[in-house]
């Protein structure tokens, strides 16, 4: 738990699997405390929007959140691809849901944007789990009132770019044109990661590279390497505060069936967690992860891809936090 003016050198961590067996008691994420029992407060709080009014297909995503919190009972706390132990460095903690109107997408946007000024203003990093992915320009918007515009890493099957759907502004097609026209979003550092399928016609394409968007296809992905790829993201973003937005269905439907708008070709689940390794750098202020449907899932597939998706975001923040107090600490 930690608060603007004090810090804990021991963090609340997960439920012991060894005294209580994974498929026991109540599935927060990764079997963490949930944020009333450190307090109120995390240095990165785990939160799901069970929202998907947006959607122009598919729907379930709204049940995405629970399904993943159970598929994450199987995470361990250490990380040995990153060498870290994520829950030990630093208070995570699972913040439930953010309760949002299903009937008024207006109204939806309107609460995510104030749940997540409360938990951003309470010095909390936000890793949330969706939901469809029109919850990312509301917590985009939170974001950029703490750091200003703020770098952006999109993993997704489609643009996101589109202007209406039926004339309805927020959609999950839309959040991120809207975040450009808000300003919200560095423009000298925002990429599209994983993309592929049909498009509506080559303007797309056009509009969005007019927004700043440089696209990272899966073909380039299989062509170019994890390494290679990271790189290139990792110098687009530089140090600027990132955020990194990641829709399920940039997985191939193998890795992510359970997903509103599956598009062949996709990427592995290998290649996205290798991929978001070689971003341990950055500076990353908060993620989310969207579009996990359950009820086209097979045998928790996608949910156990998203879980770890989650993680090693999750691991990357903690990282990042514990290596400034330790900075801050040798300033003194």
């Amino acid at each position: 738990m930690t608060s603007s003016d004090e810090t804990y050198d021991t963090p609340r961590g997960p439920v012991d699997s060894s005294r209580v067996p994974r498929y026991a008691g109540p599935a927060t994420f990764a079997r963490l405390p949930r944020l009333d029992e450190v307090g109120g407060r995390a240095d990165v709080a785990v939160v799901s929007v069970p929202f998907d009014s947006g959607v122009s297909y598919r729907p379930g995503a709204r049940f995405g959140g629970n399904a993943i919190r159970e598929a994450s009972r199987l995470l361990r706390p250490y990380n040995p691809a990153q060498d870290a132990s994520p829950f030990a460095l630093a208070q995570v903690a699972d913040g439930g849901d953010i309760v949002v109107n299903p009937f008024n997408i207006n109204k939806a946007v309107e609460t995510i944007e104030a749940a997540a000024d409360e938990l951003l203003g309470a010095g909390a990093r936000m890793m949330t789990l969706g939901g469809d992915h029109t919850i990312a320009l509301p917590l985009l918007r939170s974001v950029a009132k703490k750091h200003g515009p703020v770098a952006l890493l999109h993993f997704d099957a489609h643009l996101d770019t589109w202007d209406t759907y039926f004339g309805a502004e927020y959609t999950h097609g839309t959040p991120f044109r809207r975040a450009v026209e808000e300003g919200i979003l560095d423009t000298s550092a925002l990429s599209h990661v994983g993309t592929r399928g049909p498009l509506y016609g080559k303007q797309d394409l056009d509009d969005d590279a007019k927004m700043g968007f440089g696209i990272v296809t899966s073909a380039d992905v299989m062509r170019r390497g994890v390494d290679e790829v990271a790189d290139q993201l990792r110098q687009r973003i530089g140090d600027r505060p990132l955020y990194i937005s990641i829709d399920i269905d940039c997985l191939d439907p193998a890795f992510a069936p359970g997903t509103g708008t599956p598009e062949a070709g996709g990427m592995t689940s290998r290649e996205l967690l290798e991929i978001l390794r070689g971003l341990a750098s950055c500076n990353l202020v908060s993620a989310d992860v969207v579009e996990v449907a359950p009820a086209y899932d097979h045998a928790e597939i996608t949910s156990v891809a998203a879980s770890h998706t989650a993680y090693e975001l999750t691991t990357i923040m903690s990282r990042q936090i514990a290596e400034a107090r330790a900075q801050e600490k040798a300033a003194k």
